[in-house]
């Protein structure tokens, strides 16, 4: 991924952050026919190792898990906050009018091996995991073990196991940093302005700085 200096993000736990709280990934690998991408919801384990390891499953119908050259990383990507940026809100755009749109976002990449795994004990608690997380905030939480379980067990042999061992993290976080304290001030009164739940999360990001 292309970053420019003042938009790297180098901070581990930050990027982890990321991962949780955007956890559904654009899952990008090489195959013998070419490259190949699935959109899956992942669970980052942090096992003590340095980035941490990704879970996933994805349908056994799926060729990708199949068609991988084992040798050559993944790539899985989690898009964070976004939002346009409009030339009508810096002063400049008044004063000579050479201003353009652009667009913000917060974006991790995460580079690794990846391991399938059919073991159904692994799926099974990969999937109690996954939906544990997903139903915390529910009144009434669903879990696996709400279902009958002939249906989980005829259910899991649907599915394959995805687990990838973080070897690279990548965090890009383009955010106004590249604007002069004045552009940076209008841009955050442009998406208060705006008032979406997106605008106000970037906002918040761009007065981070």
């Amino acid at each position: 991924m292309y970053i420019p200096r003042v938009n790297e993000e180098t901070r581990v736990p930050v990027m982890q952050e990321l991962i949780e709280a955007q956890p559904f990934a654009s899952l990008i690998s090489l195959g013998v026919s070419g490259l190949f991408g699935s959109h899956l919801p992942m669970v980052l384990d942090r096992d003590g190792s340095e980035f941490g390891v990704l879970k996933g499953h994805i349908s056994r119908a799926n060729t990708q898990w199949r068609d991988l050259v084992a040798t050559t990383d993944v790539l899985a990507i989690f898009a964070g906050p976004h939002h346009y940026i409009s030339a009508s809100w810096y002063p400049g755009k008044k004063e000579d009018g050479r201003e353009v749109p652009t667009w913000n976002y917060a974006v991790v990449h995460a580079y690794g091996p990846m391991r399938v795994v059919e073991d159904p004990e692994w799926l099974l608690a990969h999937l109690s995991s996954l939906t544990d997380i997903h139903e915390a905030g529910s009144e009434v939480p669903w879990k696996v073990s709400d279902a009958p379980v002939d249906f989980i067990a005829a259910l899991l042999n649907g599915i394959v196991g995805v687990e990838v061992p973080i070897r690279r993290l990548e965090g890009k976080w383009k955010v106004s940093q590249n604007r002069n304290e004045r552009d940076r001030k209008a841009v955050v009164e442009g998406l208060e302005r705006v008032g979406s739940s997106e605008s106000l999360v970037m906002k918040g990001l761009v007065e981070r700085g």
